[in-house]
Order: C-alpha cells, then structure tokens, then sequence
C-alpha cells in the first residue's frame, strides 16, 4: 500500500526524544549552544521518558484531527509507537 508518506528512518519516540533536547540545548531555544548538534546526537536518550509523556499525552486526537482523519487509525499507529519504546526497554 503506497502512500504519499516517506517512512521515517527513526522512531518517533527518538524523533521526539532529539527535539526535546535540541529545544533544551540550542541557542534558537531555551539553552545556550550555538551548534547543538552533536550534543544532541549524545543526549538525546536522556530525553526519552520525556518523549516517552509526550507520546502518551497525544493518545486522543483532537475535533480538529477527527474532522479530517480517522481516529481509529491515529490511535492505532499511537498505541504501536507506544508499545514498540516501551516493549524494548
């Protein structure tokens, strides 16, 4: 089944996980480096729980994402994210 959609090379907990620490991090957030990449790439497995909330928080789509998807899908794809971080530790 094709979709428009590329597939994602990492997860979204890790997706999440390196946001979080970027934001924290960077300049262009809330922390104080200039170039946060490679300190990202180092911690970002320091914010996994926190992505780990994160994810969790997003379980139930919002009127807005109803209108204009499916939310058995949207759940479905949430709860195999969920399980696949909290399956492996």
């Amino acid at each position: 089944m094709a979709s428009g959609l590329d597939r994602a090379m990492t997860s979204p907990l890790e997706r999440v996980a390196r946001v979080l620490a970027g934001h924290a991090l960077s300049r262009n957030a809330d922390g104080d480096m200039t170039s946060a990449g490679e300190a990202v790439d180092a911690l970002w497995g320091d914010y996994s729980d926190a992505a780990l909330a994160v994810s969790r928080a997003l379980r139930e789509p919002s009127a807005a994402m109803l209108a204009v998807g499916d939310g058995d899908i949207w759940d479905c794809m949430l709860h195999a994210a969920i399980e696949d971080e909290t399956i492996s530790d």
